[in-house]
């Protein structure tokens, strides 16, 4: 009974959430009411991205508790993470995801070959970057970007 006791005494114990992050708002965020379901999209990349994506929402930076939690279909998904520049053979698949999308959505582009084709600009099978392919809202720059920019740029969409 002694542990019981302590677990008991000492509660809950968690370390408070760093401050808000600072930046622009989409408008359509506000309508979202601080949760949003949250679909990756790998357009092309080297998955160095993704393996950020997946610690963003492990349980060390926790994506979750800000309210953005990961779905498998574009239908339930509110906002579209987009890795990678977007290939030839997958322009077509990442626009009729977007269009999947129930209004209102967000487009964010992780990382810089998203953003502008990074390493990979000016290759043969390169469409070009997501804004070329689809209307991006938010850019979350960097050769992986940090999982804590990650969750940043999500927080600013959840307003949490």
């Amino acid at each position: 009974m002694g542990l019981l006791r302590k677990i008991r005494d000492t509660g809950r114990v968690a370390e408070p959430a760093p401050p808000r992050p600072e930046g622009d708002v989409p408008p359509q965020a506000r309508e979202f009411g601080g949760s949003v379901q949250v679909r990756c999209v790998d357009a092309g990349s080297c998955n160095g991205c993704e393996i950020e994506i997946a610690a963003a929402f492990n349980p060390v930076y926790d994506a979750e508790r800000y309210g953005a939690r990961l779905v498998a279909s574009p239908r339930h998904a509110d906002v579209a993470l987009v890795t990678g520049p977007v290939t030839r053979n997958m322009a077509e698949p990442l626009r009729r995801t977007v269009a999947a999308m129930p209004e209102p959505r967000l487009v964010v582009a992780v990382g810089d070959c998203a953003i502008n084709c990074g390493e990979f600009a000016g290759g043969y099978g390169v469409e070009g970057a997501v804004s070329d392919v689809v209307p991006v809202d938010l850019a979350v720059p960097g050769c992986p970007p940090r999982p804590d920019e990650i969750v940043a740029a999500l927080r600013r969409v959840t307003g949490r």
